[in-house]
């Protein structure tokens, strides 16, 4: 069954590591955007049951509880098997998870990113660990205790030590799917534009450089194991039967369609996409901008490859891509079971360049 996204890029403050087409808007587009999303929703032709729904963002914990409620009205299927939002801690309140769980979310998706003060207020985030333990005691006395936490591994001034800290937080809340990113430099957000023009704001000097955030990495995958927390793809992690049912779907080539600004959509055979931003969303009667026909047998490794549980390549595929699969596996940067082929653990530290020749062969 088929998963929906839905787009809210609108936030409070934009966060410094942040490269996403999200950001502060002007407070009077956000009605006229979740107008445009309702009709976006109900102009689909809905010839299938949305198995799974998750609204990303931006900050999607801010929309009006009555908002939310009449955008998730005009999506069928409820309930759902699975139904995330994201959330940013310090934004959570009673009265807004009752309006959830009415409204059908049965997931959360937290983005705490550190617990530690001096990285949280780099990032541009407001919140401490005490707020999202208190969070987590809200959620869970409403009935949901299907929670992910998001960590960087890389943020200014992170050190083993207080990386460790972030973990034993991990530990005391006890969530069952836990996000690992690595930090990476790009000029899409403040802080890496800030790093590659050799800046001093956000705490750019301090980016630990690509082999410490490396090591940080390994460290949460080996700590988080010992919780009984499994990577089953690069950077998620979960207890058994709690990954996400909707990013499932992403990494194993499952249909979605999605909705609102930069919004991306796959039938199985084509992907299409949404204007970039919230003002050209709002402006257009219809926000697809174009489509192109999905080439799979790239993306089935370049995707795929990034799940614990790896790929089976067809004969066809083998005998294709028989060259870079042969250097890797000398390499150690993939490893062959039967006819499974799967990521090594330095693997997923060098994915990006096992997936950059695939896309080239």
């Amino acid at each position: 069954m088929a998963g929906v996204y839905i787009s809210y890029p609108f936030c409070a403050q934009k966060c410094t590591y942040c490269n996403f087409a999200s950001g502060v808007f002007p407070r009077e587009l956000e009605p006229r955007y979740l107008a445009g999303l309702r009709r976006e929703i109900e102009r689909h032709a809905w010839d299938w049951q949305p198995q799974t729904i998750y609204l990303g963002g931006g900050t999607p914990s801010l929309i009006d509880p009555d908002a939310l409620c009449a955008l998730l009205e005009a999506v069928p299927g409820k309930p759902w098997s699975e139904a995330t939002l994201e959330a940013a801690p310090g934004t959570l309140a009673p009265e807004r998870i009752a309006a959830w769980c009415a409204s059908g979310i049965n997931r959360v998706s937290l983005g705490v990113q550190s617990f530690v003060p001096r990285e949280i207020a780099r990032t541009g985030r407001k919140h401490s660990a005490q707020i999202v333990e208190q969070e987590l005691t809200l959620l869970r006395a409403r009935g949901i205790e299907n929670i992910n936490i998001d960590l960087i591994a890389g943020l200014s001034g992170q050190t083993a030590s207080s990386w460790s800290e972030s973990l034993d937080w991990i530990e005391r809340l006890a969530p069952p799917h836990v996000s690992v990113y690595m930090f990476e430099i790009d000029e899409d957000s403040r802080l890496g534009h800030e790093v590659l023009l050799n800046g001093k704001r956000y705490g750019a000097p301090e980016i630990p450089p690509e082999d410490m955030t490396a090591e940080l990495y390994e460290m949460a995958v080996a700590r988080l194991a010992s919780l009984g927390i499994q990577r089953y793809e690069v950077s998620n992690f979960a207890r058994p039967g709690w990954e996400s049912k909707h990013n499932l779907k992403y990494w194993r080539l499952k249909p979605y369609v999605g909705f609102g600004a930069d919004a991306h959509s796959f039938d199985g055979m084509r992907r299409w996409w949404n204007v970039e931003t919230p003002a050209e969303y709002v402006e257009r009667e219809t926000p697809r901008v174009d489509s192109a026909a999905a080439n799979l047998d790239e993306e089935k490794f370049f995707v795929g490859l990034r799940l614990s549980e790896g790929i089976r390549p067809s004969p066809d595929e083998w005998r294709r891509y028989r060259l870079p699969i042969t250097q890797f596996l000398s390499d150690g940067l993939l490893e062959r079971q039967g006819d499974t082929l799967r990521l090594t653990d330095r693997g997923v530290l060098l994915s990006n360049e096992v997936f950059q020749e695939f896309l080239a062969t």
